[in-house]
């Protein structure tokens, strides 16, 4: 497996590998959505989140282990990984958890589908990490208006109602952003140890919060609930963080990140599966752009 942070070897990648890889996190996080406003509707949001990283941090511990890698040991490099679970974990499933209590799962992912939107701006201007380049701007520009119109003006309507939900997706979205800058420094760190690594560093906040805010024990979940939060745990968290730290040294923080628009499209068909929400006449226009603007971000077609 590609270690993260390996970002001089990304001409050596099996660039439609690692595209279609982008595509199946888009797809584990686009459903994770549907399955967060299944869960939260008898689980309280800080336990989902708690039994998610959890269960994220015990299967990738294993999968680690199986494969033959030992866990860091160092002090720094655990206040890293600390830091890099709070940042893509901890941080961001509370607010979407909490903020689908209050707006459907739609509009919550054209809210979490900015990503692309703060890497770029960040690295660009900020850490000023890559040059400012027209065609990734394009990119994001495209893909973002992709999101938009695969969800449809119908899943915008929400929009102004519940503000400090809408603020919370949208810190989630910033904290996304951040979370792939932060990891490039574990570069060389296979991408499983990084990412069990980073799942330790969530369970280690999030446990202790749910089990003092929520206690959980006195709570009566559905078989639905139960079920979503398990799905979200093992497939949401443990195998699309691996994939995730994995992309990270093979597309870089903006090329992974671009998945955000294709995570935004397939929430939309979740809610509409799953929830009964509305679905667009323009999604196929949406996907059009969507893919355009992955392509212009992650260079396709100008590679050899």
């Amino acid at each position: 497996m590609a270690q993260c942070g390996s970002l001089s070897a990304r001409d050596e990648v099996h660039l439609p590998t690692e595209i279609a890889l982008l595509v199946l996190l888009a797809v584990l996080w686009g459903g994770s959505f549907a399955l967060i406003k299944i869960a939260v509707e008898t689980i309280p949001p800080a336990s989902v989140v708690a039994v998610r990283v959890a269960g994220g941090a015990v299967m990738l511990v294993a999968i680690a282990r199986w494969r033959g890698h030992t866990m860091p040991t160092g002090r720094s490099t655990w206040l890293a990984l600390l830091v890099q679970g709070m940042l893509q974990s901890a941080l961001p499933f509370t607010l979407i958890s909490w903020g689908e209590l209050f707006i459907a799962s739609g509009l919550a992912g054209v809210l979490n589908a900015t990503p692309p939107l703060f890497v770029f701006l960040i690295t660009s201007f900020i850490t000023r990490d890559e040059p400012l380049d027209r065609r990734k701007a394009a990119g994001v520009a495209i893909g973002l208006c992709g999101v938009v119109a695969i969800v449809g003006l119908d899943a915008l309507h929400g929009v102004g109602a519940a503000p400090l939900a809408q603020i919370a997706i949208v810190g989630a979205s910033l904290s996304y952003a951040i979370a792939p800058l932060w990891a490039q420094r574990f570069a060389g760190q296979p991408a499983v140890v990084t990412a069990a690594g980073a799942m330790i560093g969530a369970s280690v906040v999030m446990v202790p919060a749910a089990l003092i805010l929520e206690q959980p024990w006195t709570l009566m979940p559905s078989a639905q609930s139960i079920a979503a939060t398990l799905t979200l745990a093992v497939l949401s968290t443990g195998l699309a963080m691996t994939i995730f730290f994995r992309l990270l040294g093979t597309l870089g923080a903006l090329g992974t990140t671009s998945g955000s628009y294709l995570r935004a499209g397939i929430s939309v068909v979740f809610g509409v599966l799953l929830l009964g929400e509305s679905f667009s006449a323009s999604a196929a226009l949406g996907m059009a752009l969507i893919v355009l603007g992955i392509a212009l971000v992650n260079g396709l077609g100008s590679r050899a």
